[in-house]
């Protein structure tokens, strides 16, 4: 993880964040720092205070939380031109986090400290927008994963987490193990190497070595 010291573009970030004034993004490039994650950096820990909170300039962030097992239930993933949800809910109460966040490849994030969310949400109408635009996109997709838990089968749940990887990534492939894939999905790697190849036989993957293409 690394903090350049090269001074942010408003224009560039208004750019990423359109909904937000000029003047608000002038600000952002004067207090925030730009943060280059690489691909597996843990960027916001569980049980620990969050001193700044990432907008996404580029790249994929994926927003999980973990058992004391150490097995993890994926919650969704952050895009460019989005903020974390549950890190804006812990800064706002002075909480410690209650979820991880770690980069799904090469990222690029503004750290922002988190003293500037509160005034912002008063001095800015703009981020006043931004964020409850964001609790209301990331609560539909939360829906979603309660939704997906409670009523559909491993099966469909599988696909449905390949469609929402193409959609945040916008790549055809996911790359990684059958055992990353059961974490996320709190099943066993078993399970997921069954269903794979169930998958693959109807055409809608490709199966190779620590990869699955999507055919969909």
């Amino acid at each position: 993880m690394l903090d350049n010291n090269i001074r942010l573009n408003p224009e560039i970030i208004q750019k990423r964040f359109p909904v937000l004034e000029l003047e608000l993004c002038e600000k952002i490039a004067e207090v925030g720092s730009w943060t280059e994650i690489s691909k597996g950096d843990l960027l916001i820990q569980e049980d620990k205070y969050i001193k700044k909170f990432p907008l996404v300039l580029d790249g994929v962030l994926r927003i999980y939380r973990s058992d004391a097992d150490g097995r993890e239930s994926l919650l969704y993933y952050l895009t460019r031109g989005e903020v974390c949800l549950m890190a804006l809910t812990c800064c706002m109460e002075h909480f410690k986090s209650n979820v991880n966040i770690i980069a799904e490849e090469d990222t690029d994030v503004i750290s922002v400290p988190v003293r500037y969310l509160d005034e912002w949400l008063v001095e800015y109408e703009s981020w006043k927008v931004f964020v409850l635009r964001s609790y209301k996109s990331h609560f539909d997709g939360l829906l979603e994963t309660i939704d997906s838990l409670a009523f559909k089968k491993m099966d469909e749940r599988l696909l449905s987490f390949f469609i929402e990887y193409k959609k945040s990534t916008e790549k055809d492939y996911f790359q990684g193990t059958h055992g990353e894939i059961a974490s996320s999905l709190t099943t066993s790697r078993e399970v997921v190497s069954r269903l794979l190849k169930a998958l693959e036989k109807d055409g809608k993957v490709l199966l190779s070595r620590n990869r699955v293409d999507f055919l969909f």
